[in-house]
């Protein structure tokens, strides 16, 4: 009898070393629609592993660098009561010759208190956006290899805001550090956060394309205690890539809060995915500045 207990132990106990060690199986409920349970070819698992470590989503952002495209950028910062208070609204060019970027302004108009006298941008939205969208100068050497460059910290401000927003963009469901008293609750597939989430995942058509979609909502009783209210992603069916992702994320401190909706879209150009449009919805606060609510589309054309 004691040996049986003994071998019952010893193979319990090799499951259970197993099951620490392969952290690439996800080991909550996930809710499948009839289309993907009677699909012979999906594996649930290889499914789960490319939604945690996807990489075509940050590629493609990194690929509208390398594209000659123009862009119209619409900024719109908003009062308590929703007025208007202060907006962009411009068309830009970005040109590549010779392994460099440069970007011309062909018409801008700005209303309100939009920048500061000594032309800085006054929102801290509005550098965040420039920073990302915006070239001054020529920008040369850049490529769109992705190996590595989500884990790249910079070291001022708005560089170290880049890095999170990174995360929260392009690795969503990873741990974000540096931001105080949100621990890790962005972390939606490690086990303290999976538990207080629905997974779906369903098979869809979206603007003409067979997608595979993955959604996590909070649930019942849980919003209000987690970062992510929706995370809705659209994967192409034949290669994996995200043809659209949809956010919302809110979370509220003694120090900051926020309540940010996101949506992002992309297409195949020449034979690279591009993000196409990205519309933004955003209202936040730091203690240490003033609250800001800010609206924004960009949109690219090729």
């Amino acid at each position: 009898m004691r040996k049986i207990l003994f071998i019952l132990l010893l193979v319990c106990s090799v499951v259970v070393a197993k099951a620490q060690v392969d952290s690439s199986i996800f080991r909550y409920p996930i809710e499948m629609d009839e289309v993907v349970i009677r699909d012979p070819s999906f594996d649930i698992q290889g499914f789960m592993r490319r939604v945690r470590t996807d990489t075509t989503f940050y590629k493609a952002f990194r690929s509208l660098r390398m594209t000659n495209y123009s862009a119209i950028n619409d900024i719109k910062v908003f009062s308590k009561k929703g007025k208007v208070k202060a907006s962009l609204h411009s068309r830009t060019k970005q040109a590549r010759s010779k392994g460099c970027r440069t970007m011309k302004t062909e018409e801008e108009t700005v209303t309100g208190d939009f920048y500061k006298r000594n032309g800085d941008y006054r929102y801290y939205t509005a550098e965040l956006y420039a920073y990302l969208f915006f070239t001054k100068g020529s920008v040369c050497g850049e490529s769109d290899v992705v190996a590595g460059y989500l884990n790249e910290r910079g070291k001022g401000a708005i560089e170290k805001s880049i890095f999170q927003l990174k995360q929260l963009i392009f690795n969503p469901g990873a741990k974000i550090n540096g931001i105080p008293m949100m621990g890790d609750k962005a972390a939606i597939f490690e086990p303290d956060q999976a538990k207080r989430y629905d997974f779906k995942v369903y098979s869809e058509t979206y603007a003409g394309i067979d997608c595979y979609v993955f959604k996590a909502i909070p649930k019942q009783g849980e919003k209000g205690k987690v970062v992510y209210n929706d995370l809705t992603t659209w994967f192409r069916k034949s290669d994996y890539s995200i043809v659209a992702r949809d956010y919302s994320l809110s979370y509220n401190t003694l120090a900051y809060d926020f309540d940010v909706r996101m949506k992002v879209r992309t297409q195949l150009i020449g034979g690279k995915l591009i993000p196409t449009r990205i519309d933004y919805d955003g209202d936040w606060h730091v203690f240490t500045q003033d609250r800001e609510r800010v609206k924004f589309t960009a949109q690219f054309t090729f």
